[in-house]
Parts: structure tokens; sequence; C-alpha cells
């Protein structure tokens, strides 16, 4: 039976570029977060070693996924099961491509409650990280990994020091003081612009509470 398998890289170690494009009705822009999504062959802090031809094979299913039309939704932080919950929602995975051992990838952030808190992080100059969800077969011995699969990436925040587990930026917004009224201008936001000019200042201060650097 295949493992549920995550993989966490922070923002300096993906190598995260934040990117702005115009829209394709050239009405505003989009946001966009590039770099590596999966590191292949070596051993990372999990005791685990993707082997580059999985990541290639993996890499390769995603992107005919996508060419095909297939939306590849990706959340804030990310559940313990390979599930997508639409209401934490955050982007879409626009394309991954192999460059050296590493798996890259491209995606953008979605007008939804999740991504315009992720935006807006983002634009306040919070360094989020990326995560692979995915499964496969571990070997017990050397920790190899084999029938690879990538379900999506995820977004998540950025640990406060190397062997931090990140801790979700839904869970950190509703434990505080405002994070529930901020989640519900979020939701407001979607649809109304006058809301996000709130949002982004809501948002702002919620940051500076959570300390993430």
């Amino acid at each position: 039976m295949a493992t549920y398998l995550k993989e966490n890289l922070t923002f300096t170690q993906a190598g995260i570029e934040i990117l702005s494009e115009e829209k394709k009705d050239g009405k505003g822009k989009d946001l966009y977060m590039k770099g590596v999504f999966i590191q292949g062959g070596v051993k990372n802090h999990n005791e685990r070693v993707y082997p580059i031809t999985e990541i290639e094979t993996a890499v390769s299913t995603l992107n005919e996924q996508i060419k095909g039309g297939y939306s590849v939704l990706g959340e804030v932080d990310h559940p313990d099961d390979l599930k997508i919950n639409l209401d934490r929602v955050s982007h879409m995975i626009t394309d991954m491509w192999m460059d050296g051992p590493n798996g890259f990838g491209k995606l953008k952030i979605l007008p939804t409650p999740m991504g315009q808190l992720v935006e807006t992080m983002l634009e306040s100059g919070v360094k989020l990280g990326v995560s692979s969800r995915g499964s496969g077969n571990v070997n017990e011995g050397d920790g190899k990994v084999s029938d690879f699969e990538i379900v999506t990436v995820d977004v998540v925040a950025q640990p406060s020091a190397p062997n931090a587990y990140p801790t979700a930026i839904y869970e950190g917004l509703m434990n505080m003081n405002g994070g529930q009224q901020v989640f519900e201008m979020a939701r407001e936001a979607s649809a109304d612009q006058k809301v996000q000019k709130y949002l982004k200042q809501a948002v702002t201060r919620l940051i500076k509470d959570l300390k993430i650097k």
C-alpha cells in the first residue's frame, strides 16, 4: 500500500521567486510563486530519497494532467491526506518541469479567501515555502521512494527554525485574536473590492502578531 508523502521546502530552500504578470484579458495582474517544488537525488530531512527518475515521471504525469485541462489545485498548509479541501484552496499549479535533479514549478495565486491571504502575506514580505503532497512506496532500508506520484504542491508558512514544523496558516488565524474576523473578511473580499482594501490592512496587522519571518 502506498504511503502518504509530504516534503516541505522553505522559501530559501525552494529558491522562491514572486512574479506578477498581466492577466490574459489585460485587466490587472496575477501573482505567481516559482521555484523548486520537489528535490531529487538527495536524502531530505524526512530521511527519504527521491531518485531522479521518480521525480521525472511524477513531473511528466502532472504536466500531462495540466495540459489535458485538469486543474491541479493546492491549499494553504496541507491536510493529512490526499484530498483537496475547496474551502482552503489558495492556488493552482500552472506548470512543472525538470531542472537538474529537481522538479521545478510555477503556481498562480487564486482570488479565493485563502488565496487573498497568501497574496497579502507575500506582498507584505512574508516568506512562504512550499510542500509537495503525494504518495509512493518507501524502502525501509535506504529510504528510497518508488512509484511516486505528486498530487499537488501546497503553500506553507516559513519555519522559524531549521527543524521546526510549519505552523498551519489557517490554524494560526483561528487561534489569533481577531483571526476569525480576518478570515470572514477574506470570504467577502472575493466579491467586494472595497472589503479587499480593509482586508490587507487587517492581515498586515495580523502578520506582525504572528511574527512570521
